[in-house]
């Protein structure tokens, strides 16, 4: 099995819960192996180079149209801080398809900005001149926005009764991620690498669930339609669209 991770600290839940799951020790050690940001995994998912991983939510239409997606994603609870467009000039994210599409979803206009470097640009900067995208969805919609979503090519079994068993671990109440405890010097990395303090590390968390549930579903069929009626095109694999 091959599994794609993405390197970003909103998995670190995941990240443990999949260290702490009854797999094989080889399945263990693989999750080190393919480590990326998302557009380079949704190309490496298409080509089929890794079987299963978190891909972004546009990526994962076809997976999703033909059933091979599990109930677990990077799900947003109403801000998510670390999806951002900057007040500047308007410049796309080379790191997200999804949100790249967002923008233009929502009429937004300015720099994309993912990831643990958009954390780290909250972090540091007070003056809050960038506007939050799932904040602006939520507020549009009313609806949590699954930024990524786990798809699988092989071995489905595997991975929907592991995505079970991590559901339950997080309990109804997945919010909080209380179920499943993040040992102190696996955040502690985190945090040094990011230039961040763990109060402020443990309140973006929260920001952060994993479960999809009906509302999460109506938020991703949502985020399909826009997709659809305004014609932006779904990463493929013989074309440029990862970027």
């Amino acid at each position: 099995m091959r599994f794609g991770k993405i390197q970003y600290l909103n998995l670190i839940v995941f990240d443990v819960f999949a260290k702490q799951y009854q797999a094989t020790s080889s399945f263990k050690k693989i999750l080190t192996l393919k480590k990326s940001y998302p557009s380079k995994l949704n190309r490496e998912f298409l080509f089929k180079r890794i079987d299963a991983g978190f891909i972004s939510s546009i990526a994962g239409v076809p997976s999703h149209y033909s059933a091979k997606v599990c109930q677990a994603g990077i799900i947003a609870n109403k801000e998510v801080w670390s999806v951002l467009v900057l007040s500047s000039e308007s410049k796309d994210d080379y790191q997200s398809a999804t949100s790249n599409a967002l923008c233009k979803v929502l009429g937004l206009k300015g720099e994309v900005l993912i990831g643990d470097r958009a954390l780290q640009f909250y972090y540091n900067n007070h003056v809050k001149s960038f506007s939050d995208m799932a904040k602006v969805w939520y507020d549009k919609t009313r609806l949590p926005f699954v930024f990524g979503r786990l798809c699988f090519n092989t071995h489905k079994n595997f991975y929907q009764t592991m995505t079970k068993h991590f559901n339950i671990k997080l309990g109804r109440y997945n919010k909080y991620y209380k179920g499943i405890k993040i040992p102190h010097y696996i955040l502690m990395s985190y945090i040094t690498k990011l230039h961040i303090d763990k109060q402020f590390a443990n309140k973006y968390l929260q920001r952060i669930y994993y479960t999809i549930g009906p509302k999460e579903q109506r938020g991703l069929l949502r985020f399909y339609r826009y997709v659809r009626l305004m014609r932006i095109k779904n990463p493929q694999r013989f074309c440029n669209s990862f970027l």
